[in-house]
């Protein structure tokens, strides 16, 4: 029998796991021919002009968990889930030195937990951006910012409709 075909929206975790092993060694190998030694944990987040790049294979899964991840009931009604994404893609770059293939074998859930706490994140920063436009508006007098004299009739209704969501909101 033929093994069943791969979706293409599927992280293997042992070709990750593998790919991530590579990648370290690569960076480890680099930093040896430049310093000498290992590098801490603290000198692999660092930058140096010949550490290796951060294979295409990992930044697909990287992309793929995310998007992913943003399909889930919780996160998928957002406006800015776009913004959730590319910063659960940049905390993964971020903090790519910090998994340990020693201490777990299991990539695809510590960068699935790197991309849910970076989309909480996200949501919490929009959240009080929401409340200081809120805010903006309710102490500006939202009335001048709506100005019913320049509107005709077929922009009034609409006109209507935002302000009475203004009122909803800042009733609440």
């Amino acid at each position: 029998m033929s093994s069943p075909k791969k979706s293409e929206h599927y992280v293997n975790n042992k070709d990750f796991l593998a790919a991530l092993i590579d990648y370290r060694s690569d960076v480890e190998l680099t930093f040896f021919k430049l310093h000498g030694r290992e590098p801490t944990k603290e000198e692999r987040a660092k930058r140096w002009e010949t550490k290796p790049v951060i294979p295409t294979y990992i930044g697909q899964c990287f992309l793929k968990i995310a998007n992913h991840l943003s399909y889930k009931p919780n996160f998928v009604n957002y406006m800015f889930k776009d913004d959730m994404i590319c910063d659960g893609i940049e905390n993964c770059v971020r903090y790519i030195h910090n998994f340990n293939p020693e201490k777990s074998k299991n990539p695809f859930a510590y960068f699935t937990q790197i991309i849910y706490y970076a989309f909480l994140r996200r949501i919490t920063q929009e959240k009080k951006q929401l409340e200081i436009k809120n805010k903006i508006l309710e102490r500006t007098d939202f009335d001048e910012v709506f100005d019913a004299n320049d509107l005709d009739a077929s922009n009034y209704s609409e006109y209507n409709s935002i302000k009475d969501n203004v009122h909803s909101k800042l009733r609440n």
